[in-house]
């Protein structure tokens, strides 16, 4: 793996661009991409932390995008109680002047891994465009935080695959075990009345 990195920090700005759509178009296994783009830094310090921040979160923008298209496809196989909720959150966030906004940015502005959001994103066919500007806004400012703090924080890309790839699986299983909880709350319930109250987990039909 650490042979990809170094032949795509060979673009420079152009080879960050290209793993960032890459590694956010894959739904699973695919590390935190602050430490992609911390990495890339390390490797090349005469990149500018504010541009490389900038490209970095319009290339996992873009990937985001492909995964919620990919994503939506298996909307089909969702029960349809599950699929009434994802409606009705849906249609929630809709109403609200910038809901979809504020939840990306929210969720892009921590340095967690955003797969599943996007993947709850296309099982409920979620069509505005202020999710992509507030994803997009929220992942820069994160990106250059952490590129700006990379030589503290940053775990060797290689350890990252080789080390802890048991810890990116759990990562990505806690992230399915959310997206089945969020299907799995009745919205209409919680947006009338503010109660918590779960519909049984019946996602696939196959």
């Amino acid at each position: 793996m650490i042979d990809i990195f170094e032949i795509f920090a060979g673009f420079s700005y152009f080879g960050v661009f290209l793993i960032l759509i890459g590694a956010n178009a894959v739904p699973i296994l695919m590390p935190p991409t602050w430490i992609i783009l911390s990495t890339f830094y390390v490797f090349d310090p005469s990149l500018d932390p504010i541009l490389l921040s900038i490209v970095g979160a319009t290339g996992a923008t873009i990937g985001r995008f492909i995964l919620k298209k990919i994503s939506s496809l298996f909307r089909k196989f969702v029960g349809p109680e599950q699929k009434s909720n994802l409606d009705i959150i849906g249609d929630f966030l809709n109403r609200k002047k910038y809901g979809y906004v504020l939840a990306s940015f929210l969720f892009a502005a921590t340095p967690l891994p955003s797969n599943m959001l996007f993947i709850a994103y296309g099982l409920m066919k979620a069509k505005s465009f202020g999710l992509y500007v507030g994803f997009w806004f929220g992942r820069a400012l994160s990106y250059y935080v952490m590129i700006s703090i990379s030589n503290v924080v940053l775990t060797p890309f290689l350890q990252i695959f080789e080390e802890r790839y048991l810890g990116i699986l759990l990562i990505d299983t806690l992230g399915i075990v959310s997206v089945i909880f969020f299907t799995s709350i009745d919205w209409a319930l919680f947006i009338t009345q503010r109660k918590i109250k779960f519909v049984k987990p019946k996602l696939w039909r196959f």
